[in-house]
């Protein structure tokens, strides 16, 4: 497809993010198995729920503006999946609570591609008049920084402390 105005690209972002997503809550689920401490799996859970929330959304938008949601492929949440892969689940991390230090680095790294993306989406949905839209994914990036939030909380509320011994 072409992108010729503003318009393309609010759909073809939405896409984009659409595909990030799918990527983002296949390998959260595998981080969540990983994870040692019982609050970062409870939230890396929940985590998935979030992302399939803003996935069921971004469908909706997609398919309201006439328009496949599997229409692009995401490579950067690629990348960044692979990067999640090989550092938290695959490598060789003897301590656990080391290894739940690595996941929230990897998550939160995927979770501010998200922060990005919908917050891109808003300002062209506010842009191009789409208020709805804009409504809908303006709670989609509010989800996504607390998530976030949540994250930061885990990692310094303990977990980095002890990934130190």
């Amino acid at each position: 497809m072409a992108l010729n105005n503003l318009k393309d690209i609010y759909v073809d972002q939405l896409q984009d993010l659409y595909s990030a997503d799918s990527q983002a809550a296949k390998v959260t689920r595998e981080l969540a198995a990983k994870a040692h401490d019982a609050s970062l799996k409870e939230a890396l859970e929940a985590g998935v729920e979030g992302i399939e929330e803003g996935m069921a959304t971004l469908k909706e938008l997609i398919t309201a503006h006439g328009a496949d949601p599997k229409g692009e492929f995401c490579r950067g949440m690629e990348g960044l999946v692979k990067e999640a892969r090989a550092h938290a689940i695959e490598e060789e991390i003897t301590d656990p609570d080391a290894r739940d230090a690595m996941i929230i680095t990897q998550y939160q790294r995927m979770t501010h591609y998200g922060i990005a993306g919908y917050g891109c989406l808003v300002a062209f949905a506010k842009r191009l008049g789409l208020e709805s839209d804009r409504e809908k994914l303006q709670e989609c990036l509010d989800a996504t920084y607390d998530g976030d939030d949540t994250m930061t909380a885990i990692a310094t509320g303990g977990i980095n402390e002890a990934a130190m011994r």
